[in-house]
């Protein structure tokens, strides 16, 4: 039986550690959208916001107005902005998710929308109304602003199929066998008044992933992609920019060898994710096939080159490499610039990189920054500053778990009522780690 008096000593020591955990935690309301089917919450409290004097191991908060700490990069804090935006998400809620990004970057706007079509049967890659209509809704609001959409050259694009197949539907395609898909595409766009759509087409052709890859036949993916601008261009109206954007470094083929011609090509793109492990940034830009390549190509072609997707990936949250995209964005000075934000790519949406956040977050924070370049008879005009943002009431954003990392039982959300309750002030090295509850 055990003594009332250390039963007493228990009973104080459960409360101090309660009222300690208590005092760490964050209520936040029940019932926000999910981003995704496995999301948890990531808490906007005011001790997350990074103060302006000092250094602070706190990332900033996802909702927050208030300036971060500056960083020393010159480069990219000076220079006019290249348009920027953020993959959110590819249905409409992604356009749902604009303004809070907005928000945290305390007010500087996104003027790039960026999706995809799905790319799993050709009547989602003609583009439904209903999927694309919430976006070119958001492009028409200002005229400023500019709809990137990636668009997939053939259905079944990420079902692993093998070259022998692939090459058999790139010379169908070839053949003029799929125009009317893109045709289709092209007069919804129209239609929808967003005829100056940038169109990423077949991106990443250099690598195995997708089914629309160069590989396989190259001379017949250059005469497919030559079909598909044809059959968009014939549309009355449009006023399409062709983004080709390849994935950096070789991959599985050398990208040069897939350009299908200057006649057919508007932009030259890059998808630049940090990766390999161990890469640094100036590998990547001097690499074959790297950075400096897709610079240099451009150039030699006349083109502009664009980023439709970057982020971070095999060497984890890297400031490093945030900062030094940023600072090659503000030398290069791409027609626009779209980061990846899921995880592990992302630093919004993303828990797991709090450090780039704070990078990404301090080097755009409030930037009224520079407008898309007008499409040929688009009428674009240069919109205003935005104006101050207001501090925002406490708010929290849905965050993917897409990178599959374990979180520890105490950055859960444990509904409590209609509120949610969440311990978001336990370090990981805290005695709750060493004592085995972080798992």
């Amino acid at each position: 039986m055990r003594s009332p008096k250390r039963r007493g000593y228990k009973e104080v020591c459960g409360l101090v550690i309660a009222g300690g955990l208590l005092a760490s935690c964050t209520v936040l309301p029940m019932n926000l959208p999910d981003f995704e089917t496995e999301s948890f919450i990531r808490s906007v409290t005011s001790s997350d916001v990074v103060p302006t004097s000092g250094p602070s191991s706190e990332p900033t908060g996802a909702g927050s107005s208030a300036r971060p700490a500056s960083l020393t990069s010159v480069q990219s804090a000076q220079a006019p902005l290249a348009p920027l935006g953020a993959f959110l998400r590819a249905d409409p809620e992604g356009v749902q998710h604009i303004p809070q990004l907005q928000r945290w970057l305390g007010g500087t706007e996104l003027k790039v929308g960026h999706t995809y079509l799905p790319g799993d049967r050709w009547s989602n890659i003609e583009g439904r109304p209903g999927f694309l209509e919430p976006w070119t809704k958001w492009r028409r609001a200002q005229q400023d602003r500019m709809f990137v959409l990636n668009v997939p050259m053939l259905e079944r694009n990420e079902e692993g199929l093998s070259d022998r197949e692939v090459r058999g539907l790139l010379r169908a395609g070839a053949d003029g066998r799929f125009d009317s898909h893109f045709r289709t595409l092209s007069e919804r766009l129209v239609q929808l008044k967003a005829p100056d759509t940038v169109i990423v087409l077949g991106w990443e052709m250099n690598g195995t992933t997708y089914s629309h890859r160069c590989g396989p036949d190259a001379d017949a993916w250059k005469k497919y992609w030559r079909r598909i601008v044809t059959s968009m261009r014939s549309v009355p109206g449009q006023k399409f920019r062709f983004d080709f954007a390849p994935s950096r470094g070789r991959d599985a083929y050398p990208w040069t060898e897939c350009y299908p011609g200057d006649d057919v090509v508007d932009i030259i793109g890059m998808d630049a994710y940090d990766q390999p492990e161990g890469l640094s940034f100036d590998e990547q830009v001097s690499e074959p096939y790297g950075l400096q390549a897709q610079v240099d190509f451009a150039r030699k072609h006349g083109k502009a080159i664009s980023y439709p997707e970057w982020g971070l990936f095999r060497n984890g949250d890297n400031p490093e490499y945030v900062r030094r995209m940023l600072d090659w964005f503000a030398r290069h000075k791409p027609l626009y610039q779209t980061l990846t934000d899921y995880c592990p790519h992302g630093v919004w949406q993303c828990p797991h990189n709090p450090d780039s956040a704070e990078t990404y977050r301090a080097v755009l924070f409030g930037r009224s920054g520079s407008t898309p370049a007008p499409s040929p008879g688009a009428g674009a005009t240069t919109a205003p500053s935005p104006a101050p943002m207001p501090s925002p009431s406490r708010t929290a954003v849905p965050v993917p778990t897409g990178s599959g990392a374990r979180i520890p039982w105490y950055e859960d959300c444990f509904a409590v009522g209609k509120y949610c309750l969440r311990f978001d002030k336990v370090p990981r090295n805290s005695w709750i780690s060493r004592a085995g509850f972080y798992d």
